[in-house]
């Protein structure tokens, strides 16, 4: 027998039965584990060719005869840096990101709490003053920079341009156009394109090309009246530049889903920055159910595709990251 071990805690049983409808269809016998059964799900994997899961404890006790591994989630950097956790190195990786719609929503909100002030109206919520009204930004006529141009980064455009944004530009390794964006850049023109970014988001994996790309003098070129969302990875930003700049007035704002380390430390000065709003890396995850249905058709899509011989549409480049 083929067999899949899966070991998750979001599918519900609609999804269980999507995926034997499509392991049936392709020759396969998945078996399902939830998070409290470690033990099981290990031994069941031990005659496993793929793995569909997002535990490195559970990988590194797979043995050399596993061929595929689908990480549920999109952030992969730890499987890209660890050859380790891989008994057989010739191991498919895939991610499933089908974090665009919850992550681009987020980055939404983010921006109109950032742009109609809702950190200082938050201050004075906490000290029980009725704060005066604030002059406020919109989306509609703003300029947009986002880094990284994928999924989410597209999501994120697709939604400001139904909101009237005035121009977004997207920066990404290759600088391939794309529809959803006005331009796309080469990331290597960065300092250029900083000057005249309204607001910066990024969406960035966490490879050693991203580490502090948003680093202090290039903070720096960022215009005062800036602000900067981050949902991609913490170490993108150097945070204590980020803190000096937010403090002194440099920047207008940020907003960060995700920070380094995490969870971040009770005294950390990220969390008493001016005009900065802090989430727990929850953009994504798998707390919308729209999420979770295009994780599992992303797995079951690649599933028969893997069976076909043909390439996994969602393969991971482990040389580059991503």
């Amino acid at each position: 027998m083929r067999n899949i071990c899966i070991y998750l805690e979001f599918l519900s049983e609609a999804h269980k039965e999507q995926i034997r409808r499509t392991a049936a269809e392709t020759g396969f016998t998945p078996h399902f584990f939830p998070l409290e059964q470690f033990e099981e799900a290990r031994a069941c994997l031990q005659s496993c060719e793929v793995l569909y899961a997002h535990s490195a404890d559970l990988l590194r006790a797979a043995p050399a005869s596993l061929q595929w591994y689908c990480c549920s989630f999109a952030g992969v950097d730890l499987y890209c840096t660890d050859p380790t956790l891989f008994a057989n190195p010739r191991c498919l990786l895939t991610n499933s990101n089908g974090y665009g719609i919850t992550i681009s929503e987020h980055i939404i909100m983010a921006l109109l709490m950032l742009m109609r002030r809702m950190p200082a109206y938050l201050e004075g919520f906490q000290t029980h003053q009725w704060a005066p009204p604030l002059p406020i930004r919109s989306i509609c006529g703003s300029a947009f920079t986002i880094l990284g141009t994928g999924n989410i980064g597209a999501n994120a455009a697709q939604r400001l341009r139904g909101m009237g944004a005035a121009r977004i530009t997207g920066l990404s390794r290759s600088g391939r156009p794309q529809a959803d964006f006005d331009q796309v850049l080469p990331i290597s023109r960065l300092e250029e394109i900083l000057p005249q970014t309204q607001f910066l988001i990024m969406a960035l994996p966490g490879t050693p090309d991203t580490l502090h790309l948003l680093n202090r003098s290039r903070m720096a070129l960022l215009p005062p009246t800036a602000c900067v969302i981050n949902v991609g990875r913490g170490s993108a930003i150097e945070q204590e530049a980020l803190v000096e700049a937010l403090n002194a007035g440099r920047l207008a704002g940020a907003a960060l889903d995700v920070m380094d380390p995490e969870p971040l430390p009770p005294d950390h000065p990220l969390w008493s920055a001016k005009n900065i709003l802090l989430t727990p890396h929850v953009s994504g995850n798998m707390t919308l159910g729209r999420t979770c249905d295009v994780n599992v058709e992303m797995f079951c899509q690649d599933l028969r595709n893997y069976a076909a011989g043909r390439p996994l549409e969602h393969l991971v480049d482990r040389a580059r990251g991503y």
